[in-house]
């Protein structure tokens, strides 16, 4: 179990490092949105590869920081419901669900995005608006977006099967947060 958890610690830090990476981003699309905004109302110029540029940004964060959202427990999820449950309940509830659901899901829409991916890129698809950008950085934010959710959905599998079990210290219970954040310990051997 513990190069489970090691694994699990190296998708985190990966998470981690990418979605606190691609928030930048969104001041990159802010920077592009003003600038298209004065020369266009300046000088009267625009581009539709300023606006697509802007949109190609911030889809990537969406794709990109889906993980990331996974990681910090800032996902949908129907708190009216799960306020009333226990703590192991919830747990136990969250690693069933992100096997049964999560898991076979971001397979198939990684396993589906692929090949859009490769037509566009082999194919050189170039946006329909005069002007735009090529689209396959779009279509690779998808699959990308969707490897990494791939591989955080496995991060908090092996987490909540360990804190299901008993193996992992929850020490965030109380306060909120979830078990990827760094209040949480092994248990050793000796604390059962």
């Amino acid at each position: 179990m513990s190069i489970l958890l090691g694994l699990s610690t190296v998708i985190d830090k990966i998470t981690a490092a990418v979605g606190k990476s691609v928030s930048w981003l969104i001041l990159v699309a802010v920077l592009i949105s003003a600038g298209n905004a004065v020369v266009r109302k300046a000088f009267d110029i625009s581009s539709n590869a300023w606006l697509e540029a802007q949109w190609y940004l911030f889809g990537a964060v969406f794709m990109l920081a889906a993980a990331y959202a996974l990681q910090k427990n800032e996902h949908i999820r129907i708190d009216v419901l799960s306020s009333s449950w226990s703590k192991k309940t919830r747990d136990i509830i969250d690693l069933v669900l992100h096997i049964i659901f999560l898991m076979p899901f971001v397979t198939l829409m990684a396993y589906l995005s692929w090949a859009p991916f490769i037509r566009s890129y082999t194919s050189g698809e170039v946006s329909f608006n005069a002007g735009g950008l090529i689209v396959w950085p779009a279509k690779a934010f998808i699959v990308v977006g969707f490897v990494l959710l791939w591989f955080q959905a496995i991060s908090e599998i092996i987490k909540r099967y360990a804190i299901v079990t008993g193996r992992l210290v929850d020490d965030a219970e109380f306060e909120g947060d979830h078990p990827s954040s760094p209040h949480h310990s092994l248990m050793q051997e000796g604390d059962k």
